[in-house]
């Protein structure tokens, strides 16, 4: 049987409490709160805190909100999501879900029920999982990390929250409290994912948002994930779509270039060519669907076919 380490759990009241935790215990300290990441990788040794400090007591971690103080408006409009909801709250979010449809997709193939009652959005970011759903989701939308720590609070753009695999830019005495995302009118959002059965971590995924002006595509994000793309980002895909006239052409070449921003590993869920292959097709796929949900593809087209 397997036996994590030996560790001290404690029990924080508050943020300011949790952070007061982490100073005592200091650098190996660890948050917890669903777990389902942590304590596998503990029972393996693979990790090793020597503190755990359990934040489901808590207090204003668990919210979904949109805020429009930023400029009024809804040009000004942010989602605002809490380190503490948990994958199930996000799943049935009417208001992530009016304006992000992909993060529902992305949520259905994550896990199992049991994970996604318990889960959070917070822990699943900052386990910094090179398969993560959520981070591949996040960074297409251009979400920001908000953290706290003894110096004050701080926003990073998500795109610069993981400095590598299972690796963030948070700080030892630091938490994310939550993570917002901003509104615009005019676009739609996708995810696809291949697993090798369900709820298992993607072989790869894509999660495509844009948004468009007329015909032209004015923003896009482009998120790929388990397939070692730069911050789960392919960015040469996005400034190649970005301002261009919406066509099948276009499509076929933001796939190729997201496929050439990949540099996945060959393992157990299959070899580095076919990860590399799939990287694009979904990333197609995905951006298929956003452009019918945009309204500037009829389901006809976002089909998968080539035509």
């Amino acid at each position: 049987m397997q036996v994590p380490a030996p560790f001290v759990y404690e029990r924080a009241s508050s943020i300011e409490h949790a952070l007061e935790l982490l100073g005592k215990h200091g650098s190996e300290a660890r948050l917890v709160a669903g777990g389902h990441s942590l304590l596998p990788m503990m029972k393996l040794r693979f990790a090793a805190p020597t503190a755990l400090i359990d934040i489901n007591d808590v207090d204003g971690l668990s919210d979904i909100s949109i805020d429009s103080s930023t400029n009024g408006g809804s040009d000004g409009d942010v989602i605002r999501i809490g380190a503490m909801v948990r994958h199930a709250q996000l799943l049935e979010s009417a208001i992530v879900a009016e304006h992000y449809p992909m993060f529902a997709e992305a949520e259905r193939v994550i896990a199992d029920p049991i994970v996604r009652n318990r889960g959070t959005v917070g822990g699943s970011l900052c386990q910094a999982d090179p398969a993560e759903d959520l981070s591949a989701a996040f960074a297409a939308v251009r979400a920001t990390v908000h953290i706290i720590g003894p110096d004050g609070a701080r926003s990073v753009p998500v795109r610069e929250f993981h400095d590598g695999p299972y690796q963030t830019v948070v700080g030892e005495n630091e938490m994310v409290t939550e993570v917002s995302i901003p509104v615009r009118p005019g676009g739609c959002s996708a995810y696809e994912k291949v697993e090798r059965r369900v709820g298992d971590w993607a072989i790869a995924a894509a999660g495509v948002a844009l948004w468009l002006d007329g015909d032209t595509i004015s923003e896009i994000g482009i998120g790929l994930t388990a397939v070692e793309a730069p911050h789960f980002v392919a960015a040469a895909a996005e400034d190649a779509a970005r301002g261009q006239v919406v066509n099948e052409a276009l499509v076929e070449h933001v796939g190729e270039l997201a496929a050439q921003a990949t540099s996945p590993n060959t393992d157990q869920r299959g070899p580095a060519d076919y990860k590399r292959h799939l990287a694009g097709e979904l990333t197609k796929r995905a951006m298929r669907r956003a452009l019918v949900g945009a309204g500037a593809y009829d389901d006809d087209r976002a089909d998968g076919s080539d035509s």
